[in-house]
């Protein structure tokens, strides 16, 4: 990780250069950009333009933020800080706090990406809190890569980026209808429901392996570590959770018990509109998820103060998505107009059959994702073309959909990025939990290319 972040530039650097290379390629390769330097030129930016402020694109940046900010405050909440005490007391060792920890952030990986990443990096620092205040010895960086464990999982949860979109009416025809024939357009399904993605046969598979044989590899990987005694500097700021008791007495009982009243209707709301969907799975978008977050959260923290100040701690994290996401959505404007879509599905499509196609989005997705740290922006500019290239092979959707949220989630481990807020957290540095974080990719790797592969 620290040649990484030596090599790459700032997330919002590489989403600047990437726009730069999507304008020039498309300017020497692209189909229908028009003929003349002048006419290109124009073309191409207007095309980047239309992308940039596409409104239903924004819509989703919107609920992806606040998929993160309200898993985020969720995570901060008083009874997540009660559960990791009551759990911390019993993890005498690395490897029983590296299975835990791996074990609880993938379970709450599949549910929240957001709530997953902070939750991990809260348990992981209070793992090692407990471990200084009793001389316990540790290894302190298996225990960091545990927790941050769940980001190599989120996007085959119900807070998937493109997994939630899919599962809306009509989002596949608004993000693929302008690049394929009417007749493909046709062929399209309105939504593609969780039953067909989340919770197929194949991801329940995977998931239960995930829940299974990861925290089994960090319970060998810690009994083989060397460990020690961490050295902690204390971290700054204080957790929402940790400021609850004493905000809550000066307050009115309104305000103490208001968030409590307020989620607890949301959440008879969000039970309201799941019994009334039918089957279920189409209650899950990402409205829906947003909408019970709140209501959790609220509920969870009980007062509207204690609320609001886990939100102001949880926005910060949100500060990528929302400057980074619009510049995706150009690049995706640029490469769906300017024929570059169409061009890279059709030499996809010579080379791949039905067996191998998923195995190439998958390796793809890997890669892409090392330039595009977020899952919502990736699937922006590489979901056109998988939906275009299954379609012309035939291929399920789901399948292929599914390949791209395995490979977008599995390179976080050697990710920069999305590690930061967990970084900060732990005060561990890149390079200490990269190792570990290595071997869990490798771990999932071999879990998601099998799946693949036999089903």
């Amino acid at each position: 990780m620290k040649i990484l972040e030596r090599a790459l530039p700032a997330p919002f650097t590489i989403a600047v250069l990437l726009t730069f290379f999507t304008f020039i390629t498309a300017f020497f390769f692209g189909p229908d950009t028009g003929s003349g330097t002048v006419t290109k030129i124009k073309n191409i930016a207007l095309y980047w333009e239309s992308g940039l402020w596409n409104n239903s694109l924004l819509v989703f940046a919107v609920q992806m933020m606040l998929i993160l900010v309200l898993g985020h405050s969720l995570a901060l909440s008083k009874p997540v800080h009660e559960f990791t005490s009551l759990l911390i007391s019993r993890l005498d060792n690395t490897a029983k706090a590296a299975a835990a920890i791996t074990f609880f952030t993938v379970l709450l990986g599949l549910f929240n990406w957001g709530l997953a990443l902070i939750f991990g990096a809260v348990f992981a620092r209070k793992t090692a809190d407990y471990a200084v205040k009793h001389n316990l010895p540790i290894n302190y960086p298996v225990i960091g890569a545990a927790g941050y464990s769940g980001l190599m999982v989120w996007h085959g949860g119900i807070s998937g980026s493109s997994l939630i979109k899919i599962s809306e009416p009509g989002h596949l025809a608004d993000l693929t209808g302008s690049f394929i024939t009417p007749d493909k357009l046709n062929a399209l399904p309105n939504v593609i429901p969780f039953n067909l993605t989340v919770f197929g046969t194949m991801n329940v598979s995977v998931s239960l392996a995930l829940l299974i044989l990861l925290p089994a590899f960090m319970y060998f990987l810690g009994k083989k570590s060397v460990p020690a005694t961490p050295s902690l500097p204390h971290p700054t700021g204080t957790l929402a959770s940790d400021t609850e008791k004493s905000e809550s007495t000066k307050s009115n009982s309104f305000v103490r018990y208001g968030g409590t009243i307020t989620g607890i209707l949301i959440l008879f709301v969000a039970v309201y509109k799941f019994s009334a969907e039918t089957g279920g799975f189409s209650f899950f978008t990402p409205n829906n998820i947003n909408l019970t977050l709140l209501g959790l959260s609220l509920t969870f923290h009980g007062s509207i103060r204690n609320f609001l100040k886990s939100i102001e701690q949880a926005i910060g994290g949100a500060a990528g998505i929302l400057i980074q996401f619009p510049l995706y959505f150009g690049i995706m404007g640029i490469v769906s107009e300017s024929g570059l879509l169409f061009l890279a599905g059709k030499s996809l499509a010579a080379v791949s059959n039905e067996v191998t196609y998923p195995i190439f989005t998958f390796f793809s997705a890997g890669f892409v994702n090392l330039l595009v740290p977020s899952g919502g922006g990736q699937w922006a500019i590489q979901g056109p073309l998988i939906v275009k290239t299954a379609l012309e092979l035939n291929i399920p959707l789901e399948k292929s959909i599914m390949a791209m949220a395995y490979g977008d989630q599995l390179t976080n481990m050697i990710q920069p990025f999305w590690a930061l807020p967990l970084l900060a957290i732990t005060r561990l540095k890149p390079q200490q939990i990269l190792p570990y974080s290595f071997l869990l990719m490798l771990v999932g790797a071999a879990i998601y290319l099998t799946a693949l592969l036999v089903f």
